[in-house]
């Protein structure tokens, strides 16, 4: 599976973005789907995850109650909805794919990843 992600862009601190990935192929629903951010200098890390028809999400601790991962089988699409962006929300964003299920939170277990989009919360 092929994925694109968009919807990145500069943002003041508190506003909203957000995020969609579109995956190639049919057999997008067989794919748990995450996503995760790499700031400047620092390493990647687990942001967001959701299972393969949506029943389950997973979030980082920071960001509970401000994000949102959502999925739309039909569209072979994932969206990250980010509310009240903070400066630390700053980093390039990928989406990834793993093929069935998984524990979803480490980067390794994803086979596919899309190429990044950048987000940047001013203060």
């Amino acid at each position: 599976v092929q994925l694109q992600a968009c919807g990145g862009g500069l943002v003041q601190a508190g506003g909203y973005l957000r995020l969609s990935c579109a995956a190639s192929g049919r057999t997008f629903s067989r794919y748990s789907m995450g996503w995760f951010r790499q700031a400047p200098g620092k390493e990647r890390e687990f942001v967001a995850a959701i299972s393969r028809i949506g029943s389950s999400t997973y979030y980082r601790d920071s960001v509970k109650g401000r994000f949102t991962i959502s999925r739309d089988n039909a569209k072979n699409t994932v969206y990250l909805q980010m509310n009240s962006l903070k400066p630390e929300d700053t980093a390039v964003y990928y989406c990834a794919a793993k093929d069935g299920l998984g524990y979803l939170v480490q980067s390794y277990e994803y086979e596919h990843w899309g190429q990044g989009t950048l987000v940047t919360v001013s203060s």
